[in-house]
């Protein structure tokens, strides 16, 4: 491998702001807020929306992420469609 090109990889935990979980894994990316692991070491924290613990494909649940509302704008802009009688 060529010397010098790769980047630098440190431990950095994750945390899965929907269910709180935490992961210990290396990373190039950086953070402002720290955590004392259970080996006892402060490493930089890093809190993301989605991980494996709560992803829907790796649980199981469908679930319909819409936190601005574009459903509903969507259906007050165009309605709903009734097709023989039923909602669709």
């Amino acid at each position: 491998m060529k010397a010098g090109i790769h980047p630098d990889y440190r431990p950095v935990v994750f945390e899965d702001s929907s269910t709180g979980k935490r992961f210990l894994t290396r990373s190039t990316a950086t953070g402002d807020r720290t955590v004392e692991w259970e080996d006892g070491n402060t490493y930089p924290l890093l809190v993301v929306d989605v991980t494996s613990d709560s992803h829907p494909f790796w649980t199981g649940a469908n679930r319909l992420l819409d936190t601005q509302g574009r459903v509903e704008k969507f259906e007050r802009k165009y309605g709903r469609r009734v097709r023989a009688g039923k909602e669709s």
